[in-house]
């Protein structure tokens, strides 16, 4: 059963085409990879998937329901959240309140429990840094908890940014280029990372360069390239794809000479 579907979806910025009738979904237990060169539209789709941009045409569905048109705030409540290619964490905020951030989407106290420090509102803010400790450990950076994000190294941010991501309690998490600037050690231990989310119940969406990350942790990949999708299949499927190996390579595939 897909979890999350891009329905025929189509992006338009002025005249240019990002995004051009696009279809694939993420399955229930699945890590799915989605490749493609600079400026294919990967990026545009995970801003598609949550509510940073619009589509033009088509339709997105969590679960079956529609989710199309809804803002940011309200798709990581539903069950998505991401990270991004660039890292964009509160710089000047602890890794701890880092992910306390992301976990009060789940918080049903308000305004009011807020200002008078209610028992019931003190309890809950105890369960999200409670929850926001667990995503650190997750990812090996509790011991930073009280370190200004700024101040951590590049490869721990990274992490960081996955375990703010896992603080909000996804469904479906979506992982834009998060091999980027990795030593072939921190890739190796970021597969196993994201192997250990799939455990957990987490359906995972992967924006990658790194092959060796997407052929070694993907069940299925789905290509783009000029905002249309390509291909789809297994990982040795895509790597014998002439369409694929010509988006990369800019030319035909050449035939084996006997």
């Amino acid at each position: 059963m897909a979890t999350l579907e891009l329905k025929n979806i189509t992006v338009k910025f002025g005249g240019l085409v990002a995004l051009s009738d696009l279809s694939f979904s993420i399955n229930a237990g699945e890590i799915l990879g989605l490749i493609g060169p600079n400026g294919a539209g990967k990026t545009t789709v995970f801003n598609v998937l949550t509510g940073v941009y619009q589509a033009s045409a088509g339709d997105v569905r969590f679960e079956g329901t529609s989710i199309l048109g809804k803002r940011p705030h309200q798709i990581v409540s539903f069950g998505v959240a991401r990270t991004f290619q660039n890292i964009r964490l509160f710089s000047n905020m602890t890794a701890i309140e880092n992910a306390m951030v992301a976990r009060h989407c789940r918080s049903k106290k308000g305004v009011v429990g807020a200002i008078f420090r209610t028992r019931s509102q003190k309890h809950e803010e105890a369960q999200i840094q409670d929850k926001a400790r667990e995503a650190l450990a997750f990812m090996g950076v509790s011991d930073y908890a009280d370190t200004v994000a700024s101040n951590l190294p590049y490869g721990l941010q990274r992490r960081l940014e996955i375990a703010r991501a896992l603080a909000s309690n996804p469904r479906v998490l979506l992982l834009d280029e998060p091999a980027a600037g990795m030593n072939p050690a921190e890739s190796a231990a970021l597969m196993r990372d994201i192997s250990r989310i799939s455990d957990l119940g987490i359906d995972v969406l992967l924006v990658e360069h790194d092959m060796k990350v997407v052929m070694g942790v993907c069940s299925r990949i789905v290509c783009v390239d000029h905002g249309e999708k390509i291909a789809e299949g297994g990982p040795e499927e895509i790597q014998n794809n002439p369409k694929v190996i010509e988006a990369y390579l800019g030319q035909p595939a050449k035939k084996p000479t006997k």
